[in-house]
């Protein structure tokens, strides 16, 4: 009898085995891992993707999966990834530097992957949820870690300022984009007279932005809150709603300010920080932006249409600080803040070109009503916007946030727009 159920649960694992479902089952379980983990652990992150990834393999539709890179949502970011590695061939770095720096492009190659199984997934939401769930315990942590730097596990500086893991702009940018998304379903609640659901998702998302105010918020979270907020309010939002959304902004920021002390120091960071730059040439971290973005249009210049190759930007930082045009203090940085500019300098008019058609294609892909075309438009619209102080894309992260969000939440939206598979089709 045992000998039997051992031979029962032998064939049963090699069904399993066998079985496309229970590998999709498998990816879907990795993808919401991955997502879960994501606020958590760069590693865990890396970990669960590339699981994720190898068990797509043994069950692929190698021809349909092949067909779907055609489509220009999926050849965009991987022309930008291609670009990268011609862009090895004319640039002047080290070649250890030119291959370094096509590693934050290789990301965007898991997106095509993501539109692709999430078309034929219905596990979306629990990908997307999971994320949401993870933020909400992250920020619990935070507020611990607050009251108690010393369950962080970061150095003093960051413990005190409620940081838990990671680092304060990546924490900003995850309670951010989960806030701010929480809104249209509160409104979809709203009219479907669903109050205490609402009151729930209102509460959690107010938790959000009351530890932005009182806990640590980035600067350019600060920045793109406001804007992520009036998309939000033009596309779901009547007429009416939207003439108080600004007056309700004014109030809340005006009890913040009052009330915060964390909140107006990092206001006043950007007043303070431009004018020790610009009046005393103290190297602040808005000055070193400056000094970045006026030196990167200055190289952008020299190579206007492919750029002066990849990996070439901390070279050429490195050469412009030892003339007498460099402001001493600033640091030398692989990077210049700026996703544009970054890609600009590498790769020039024609690296520009690929970068900005593909965040509009993905732009255009969440046109429709829904919450997968919400969660997706606010991805692209918050990464481009971040993407003005940083190279979010291009950041691991923020870059996953995007690959992540776009991947998933597009495919969803691809997958509504299917027509029913006839009766007998294959599944991918």
């Amino acid at each position: 009898m045992t000998a039997l159920a051992r031979e029962t649960t032998g064939q049963m694992l090699w069904r399993r085995l066998r079985s496309p479902a229970a590998w999709r089952e498998t990816v879907d379980l990795l993808a919401i891992l991955t997502a879960a983990s994501l606020p958590w652990s760069t590693t865990l992150a890396a970990i669960f993707n590339i699981a994720m990834l190898a068990c797509m393999v043994p069950f692929l539709d190698v021809k349909a999966f092949l067909q779907s890179l055609k489509r220009p949502i999926c050849a965009a970011p991987i022309a930008l990834v291609l670009l990268a590695l011609l862009g090895t061939l004319w640039s002047d770095a080290p070649w250890g530097a030119r291959f370094y720096a096509v590693n934050p492009t290789a990301k965007l190659l898991v997106l095509p992957v993501l539109l692709y199984h999430f078309e034929r997934s219905s596990r979306g939401y629990w990908v997307l949820g999971a994320f949401l769930v993870s933020c909400a315990l992250l920020s619990v942590m935070s507020w611990l870690v607050a009251f108690n730097p010393g369950l962080s596990l970061k150095p003093a500086i960051d413990a005190e300022r409620g940081i838990f893991v990671k680092n304060y702009i990546d924490q900003s940018q995850e309670f951010t984009l989960c806030a701010v998304a929480l809104a249209y379903p509160v409104v979809l609640l709203l009219r479907e007279k669903r109050y205490w659901l609402a009151g729930l998702l209102t509460a959690l998302a107010l938790s959000f932005f009351v530890n932005m105010a009182f806990v640590v918020v980035s600067r350019t979270a600060l920045v793109t809150v406001p804007i992520m907020l009036g998309v939000f309010a033009l596309l779901h939002l009547r007429w009416r709603s939207i003439a108080i959304i600004p007056a309700a902004l004014l109030v809340g920021a005006a009890l913040a300010w009052q009330t915060s002390p964390q909140l107006r120091k990092t206001a006043d960071t950007f007043s303070r920080d431009y004018q020790l730059y610009t009046q005393e040439n103290v190297p602040t971290s808005m000055g070193e932006r400056l000094e970045y973005w006026q030196k990167s249009i200055q190289f952008f210049r020299q190579a206007p249409i492919a750029g002066n190759g990849t990996g070439s930007v901390f070279g050429l930082f490195d050469k412009v600080s030892r003339s007498a045009d460099w402001v001493p203090g600033v640091r030398v940085f692989p990077n210049p803040h700026n996703q544009t500019l970054a890609v600009a300098v590498q790769w020039g008019v024609i690296g520009v070109v690929v970068l900005y058609t593909m965040w509009i294609l993905h732009l255009m892909l969440f046109r429709g009503d829904g919450l997968a075309n919400w969660v997706g438009l606010l991805v692209v619209v918050q990464n481009v916007f971040t993407s003005l102080f940083n190279s979010h894309l291009f950041d691991f992260h923020e870059g996953w946030m995007y690959v992540i969000g776009v991947g998933v939440a597009g495919g969803m939206v691809l997958r509504a727009g299917r027509t029913p598979p006839k009766l007998g089709e294959a599944g991918a």
